[in-house]
Formats: C-alpha cells, sequence, structure tokens
C-alpha cells in the first residue's frame, strides 16, 4: 500500500471540499442572478428602462430549485453507493460527477441546458453531503468527532465567500463571460478532491464491515495511534466495532425499509428533521435570494454585492466557535439557543417591512418582481432589516449549520449509517427544492409576510428539539447505540459526556490496568467496553 495520511484534520480537510462545492453553487447563484450579463443572456420579461428583467420569476425558482433536486436524487443513491463501493470511492464518483455538471452549466445556451448542469451538480453535492460526514465521523475518536464533522459546514462557508467574491469580480466582465468563468472555475477543487482522496484511509467501520478486518486493524492504527497496531484504545475500538458487526449481522439485514420498522422509526425521523428543520430556518434560501431582501432595502447594483458577501464573512467566523466548542457544548444546546435566536430576528424583520415599508410599483423594484416591498423611504427601518439579516447568520453559522450535519451520522447503527444519512440528507435536498421554487414567488406575492412563515418554522423547531432530540456528544457511535436501545430514554435529561469520553480515550492509550487486562487475556483479547471505563476512572482516581 502506497502513502496514506493518516492525520484526521488533514483527511477531514481533504474530504470537506466536498462541502465547499455545495456552498460554491449557493454563492455564485446568488451573486451571478441579479447581473445584466445574466438576465440579458436568459432574458424572459423583456426590457425596461434599459435593463433586461431575466428569466420569469417561476423560472428563476426551477432554476434555483435543479440543483437541490438533484441533489435528492444524489442524496439517496449515495446510500446503495457507500455500501458498494466504500465510503472513500463514493467521494469521488461524486467529484467527478460535479466536473460533468458543472461542464455542461458553463457551456449553457439555455435555460434548459443550465438546469440540467444544475441538476447533475445536484446529484453531486447529494452523494457528497450525506457521506462525507458518515466518512469522517466513522474516522474521528469520539471527543473529535463534532469538531470535524462540523467542518463541513465551515467548507461550505468558505466556498461561499471564495465563489462570491470570484463571481463578483467576473461581474464586471463583459457579455456570458461573466457567469461562464465562475461556474466553469468550480470544476478545479472537485478536480483535487478526486486526486486527493486516494491519499485518504478508508473507513475502518466499513472495512469491518466488508471483514476486511486487518485493513481496518491498520487504519484504526493510523488515525487513532501513529500506527501503533497494539495501542490498547486501538485494541479496545476493534473489539467494538467487532462485537457490533457480529450483533448486526445476527439481527437484522440492512435496508431502507428497515429505518421505518419500530426500533428505527424514532431514529429516522430525528435524522430526517434535523435537516428539514435546518432548510426551513431559512437560511440557504435567505443565503441564495440575499440580493432581492437588500434590494428590498433600498440597496442595487456592487453596492447590494458588497453588501450581501458581508452576511458570507459573519458566515465563515461565526462557524469557528462551533468548530472549537461543539463537542463541548453538545447537539442539543446549540440547536435550541440557534431556533430561538432565529426566530426572534425572522419575526423582527417582519415587523420592521410592515410597520416601515411599502409595496414596490408594479414589476419590482429595479425591474425585479421579486423585490416588492420599498424600505427605501425609511433609511433607519432598511438598516433594521440589513442588521437582523446578518444577526440571523450569526445566529444559524455556530449552531444549526454544522451540527445539522453532525448530528445524523451519530443516531444509527453501522449497518444502516449510509443509508440513514443518505436518506435525513435527501430530506434537506427536497425541503432545499421546494423552497428554492417558493420563495422568489412569495417575496413576489406575499411580500414581508415570508419571514412570518420563517418565524413559526423556527418556534416549531425550538419545541421539537426539546422533547425529542437526544443528546448524542461525548460518546462512542456503539454508546450512541446503547443509549437508543435503553428503555424509557427521556430527551431532555440526556447530557454532555464531553469529560468522560476523553478520560475513556486517555486511560485507553495510558492505562497500566488495560495493559494488565490485555496481558492477562493474550493477544486474541481485547478489554471490553465495561473494562475500559473501568480503567480510565481508576487512572483518573
Amino acid at each position: 500500500m502506497g502513502y496514506t495520511i493518516g492525520n484526521i484534520y488533514v483527511i477531514t480537510t481533504v474530504a470537506v471540499i466536498g462541502g465547499a462545492l455545495f456552498g460554491f453553487d449557493i454563492a455564485s447563484m446568488s451573486a451571478i442572478l441579479g447581473t445584466q450579463q445574466y438576465k440579458c443572456f436568459f432574458n424572459q420579461g423583456g426590457i425596461k428602462d434599459g435593463k433586461c428583467a431575466g428569466p420569469t420569476s417561476a423560472n428563476q425558482g426551477g432554476i434555483s430549485a435543479s440543483m437541490p433536486g438533484g441533489s435528492f436524487v444524489g442524496a439517496l443513491i449515495s446510500g446503495i453507493l457507500t455500501d458498494w463501493l466504500g465510503r472513500k470511492r463514493s467521494i469521488q464518483v461524486g467529484s467527478l460527477i460535479w466536473c460533468i455538471g458543472s461542464a455542461i452549466v458553463c457551456a449553457s445556451f439555455s435555460i434548459a441546458q443550465l438546469v440540467v448542469g444544475r441538476f447533475i451538480n445536484g446529484v453531486s453535492v447529494g452523494i457528497l453531503s450525506a457521506q462525507v460526514p458518515v466518512y469522517v465521523a466513522e474516522l474521528a475518536q469520539p471527543s473529535k468527532r463534532g469538531q470535524v464533522v462540523g467542518a463541513q459546514q465551515w467548507a461550505i462557508t468558505w466556498g461561499i465567500l471564495i465563489m462570491f467574491y470570484v463571481s463578483y469580480g467576473s461581474s464586471f466582465l463583459e457579455g456570458p463571460a461573466a457567469w461562464r468563468l465562475p461556474w466553469g472555475l468550480q470544476m478545479v477543487p472537485a478536480a483535487l478532491l478526486f486526486f486527493m482522496v486516494f491519499l485518504l484511509p478508508e473507513s475502518p467501520r466499513w472495512l469491518a464491515k466488508h471483514d476486511r478486518w486487518e485493513e481496518a486493524h491498520e487504519v484504526l492504527a493510523l488515525v487513532h495511534a501513529k500506527g501503533d497496531r497494539n495501542a490498547p484504545f486501538v485494541l479496545t475500538e476493534l473489539q467494538e466495532i467487532r462485537e457490533m458487526v457480529d450483533f448486526e449481522r445476527q439481527n437484522a439485514d440492512a435496508s431502507y425499509l428497515d429505518l421505518f420498522k419500530p426500533r428505527m422509526i424514532y431514529r429516522t425521523h430525528i435524522g430526517m428533521f434535523t435537516q428539514i428543520w435546518s432548510q426551513l430556518t431559512g437560511m440557504n434560501v435567505m443565503m441564495l435570494y440575499i440580493t432581492y431582501v437588500f434590494g428590498m432595502a433600498g440597496l442595487s447594483g456592487n453596492a447590494n454585492l458588497v453588501a450581501s458577501s458581508i452576511q458570507y464573512v459573519i458566515n465563515v467566523f461565526m462557524t469557528v466557535f462551533a468548530l472549537i466548542f461543539i463537542d463541548r457544548w453538545g447537539r442539543r444546546t446549540p440547536l435550541l439557543i440557534g431556533s430561538t435566536l432565529m426566530m426572534t430576528f425572522m419575526f423582527a424583520n417582519a415587523g420592521i417591512m410592515k410597520s416601515y415599508g411599502k409595496p414596490a410599483p408594479p414589476g419590482g423594484l429595479h425591474n425585479t418582481p421579486e423585490q416588492s416591498w420599498d424600505l427605501g423611504g425609511a433609511p433607519a427601518a432598511a438598516k433594521g432589516v440589513i442588521a437582523c439579516t446578518y444577526l440571523f447568520v450569526a445566529s444559524y453559522a455556530p449552531t444549526w449549520g454544522p451540527v445539522s450535519w453532525i448530528y445524523p451520522p451519530e443516531l444509527y447503527p453501522l449497518r444502516l449509517r449510509g443509508k440513514a444519512v443518505a436518506l435525513a440528507t435527501s430530506s434537506n435536498w427536497i425541503f432545499n427544492f421546494a423552497l428554492s421554487y417558493f420563495v422568489p414567488p412569495a417575496f413576489e406575492n406575499i411580500k414581508w409576510k415570508t419571514y412570518l412563515v420563517f418565524g413559526c418554522f423556527c418556534f416549531a423547531m425550538t419545541v421539537h428539539v426539546f422533547f425529542l432530540f437526544p443528546e448524542t456528544a461525548g460518546k462512542t457511535l456503539e454508546d450512541v447505540e446503547t443509549m437508543f436501545a435503553t428503555p424509557g430514554l427521556k430527551p431532555w435529561k440526556t447530557t454532555v459526556q464531553f469529560q468522560h469520553v476523553r478520560k475513556l480515550e486517555q486511560g485507553a492509550i495510558q492505562s497500566e490496568k488495560i495493559a494488565d487486562l490485555q496481558a492477562e487475556a493474550g493477544t486474541a483479547h481485547a478489554p471490553s467496553s465495561r473494562e475500559k471505563e473501568t480503567a480510565a476512572v481508576t487512572q483518573v482516581e
């Protein structure tokens, strides 16, 4: 075997390039759809005051929604693909599909071709967004799992930021080159991802599931003990994986239908709603159509684009807090705080628009029907809407953004993890699809009330999370399985166990107690979970 990267942070950095591709799509469409080069090339609304109207609201919704529509299909496919080819090969397939879709989008001469290319791009994003979190979660130590899986969201934010400025810079070019260039350049990171994945290890849990135990042992040693195959923590984890694989083979098969059986339906609904609610916060559509929002606040042209870019900077910066603290904060607390804050700012925006705005002239502001509300006569109110929008992004970035990717891979047993996360992620994309289609006509027809809709969703998700989402932070993936098997589970009483799992990892590596147990039993025996915990506690005491 050739050189293989063993540092979990380097592995994560490479893998989450797949998340950046989704960010590229959000930002490029957000920056491009307001330019005259794009509007004139795909013009359907005629010319008013010397400016092209661009595609109709319905068709622009279709163009935007084609990507999440493809992602829904890609996410479902990924569950089968990842069980067949493995986690890393699935990531490579996704990167190749992205290059194909981007080539079609870059060369588009019609709306139909643009839709087809974006749909293919979506298939890629669906595969990558579902399987990158699974891959990283199955490689990481429990105390780092939230941090490295959360890097998926950080990569998305960087993708948004980088591509927005690339698209903004390209907007100064003449003709269709203004949008062909950014949509062509986004193939470069996908090609880099494809080739870099050759240097990454396969998921040890996928290898174990396919009886490739020597390789699984080697990967665990490489990632967790710098190649030491006899490190106690490595042997312990290998033994736990073996026990889980043996148990699952004796008790159940693995298919999508198993996710809806009585023993799994609770977890299936949690995973799906984590992704559904992350869309119903309104974050992604606000990112995609932010130029419409700021246009209603009186900004236009470059001023609008620059103001829009500030929220992307906020998104990147605020996500850093989650990467540092998410394994200590847990999963429930960020979700509850995030949804409460986002609800507040959505209702605040609705109130400001209703109180200080007025309907725009027929055809909308700046010849854009979606900009159907006018705050231009109330500068203070316009600044309030912009400020609340920034605060909304700052609330989402360290909470629902990363946790929506971290939480689902932690919920499921090994035999169903690939398919379960694929199903949960497909829920994300089908709602993204629906909202991408819904928001432009919503801005045009119900105007400021669009904010009320998303504010109500944020309230509903707060209640749902409090009563039904248990805490998974500070537990091994196998320990989470045990938690769900415990009768009478009360989610609001579950707690973060970060310090416990840190002691567990340190104890498993250093404890003389574990070494004694191993020596007594011989090399064929690895300590059980109970022995490991006892040894860790003994060391601390």
